[in-house]
C-alpha cells in the first residue's frame, strides 16, 4: 500500500510581487552534497487514525524542533509521487514565522552501508525561506506540483 504523508508549505509575500516558500534540506549522508532534488517541505507519514493536518503539524515539530505557526491552514491538495506515495499539503501565510532556533530531529541508520554500525543523522540539516521559483527547482520532483499550485492560486488572488 502506498505511503500517505502530510506536510506544511509556508509562503510569504515580499510586497513587490515576489513569493517565498519555506523549505528544508534533507539530512543524512545521501543528501550532504546534493542541492537539486534534496529539498522538501516539512512533512512525514500520517499515522493510523490521525488527521492529515495534525500529522503535518506533528512532523513540522519533529523535523524542525519548533511548532508550526498558529495560523489558518488550507488544504492545497494531495500530490502523488511516481513511487505511488501521496502527500497532502497544507498551505499558510507564514509571514510572521521566525525561521530560527531550529533543533533538528534525528534518525538512525546503518552507516556506512553493510558496516553493521548505526549512526544518527538529522532529518533535515537546514531550513530557509527562498524565492518560490528557486524552491521549485530544488524540491523533490513529487513536490513541484504543490509549488506550482501555490503559484497559480497566488496569481489568481493578485488579479
Amino acid at each position: 500500500m502506498a505511503t500517505h504523508s502530510a506536510g506544511i508549505l509556508l509562503y510569504r509575500l515580499d510586497g513587490q510581487g515576489g513569493v517565498s516558500a519555506f523549505v528544508a534540506h534533507m539530512g543524512g549522508p545521501y543528501w550532504t552534497s546534493k542541492d537539486v532534488g534534496a529539498w522538501s517541505i516539512p512533512k512525514g507519514e500520517v499515522e493510523d487514525g490521525e488527521e492529515a493536518l495534525d500529522a503535518a503539524k506533528r512532523e513540522f515539530r519533529e523535523e524542525l524542533g519548533v511548532d508550526a505557526p498558529s495560523v489558518d491552514y488550507a488544504e492545497l491538495g494531495t500530490f502523488a509521487y511516481s513511487s505511488g506515495k501521496r502527500v497532502t499539503v497544507f498551505v499558510a501565510d507564514g509571514s510572521g514565522f521566525d525561521a530560527t532556533g531550529f533543533v533538528f530531529g534525528e534518525f538512525e541508520m546503518e552507516w556506512p552501508p553493510r558496516s553493521g554500525r548505526t549512526a544518527s543523522f538529522p532529518e533535515v540539516d537546514r531550513a530557509e525561506w527562498m524565492p518560490l521559483a528557486q524552491a521549485r527547482e530544488l524540491v523533490v520532483k513529487g513536490q513541484q506540483p504543490a509549488l506550482d499550485r501555490l503559484a497559480e492560486l497566488l496569481s489568481v488572488a493578485d488579479t
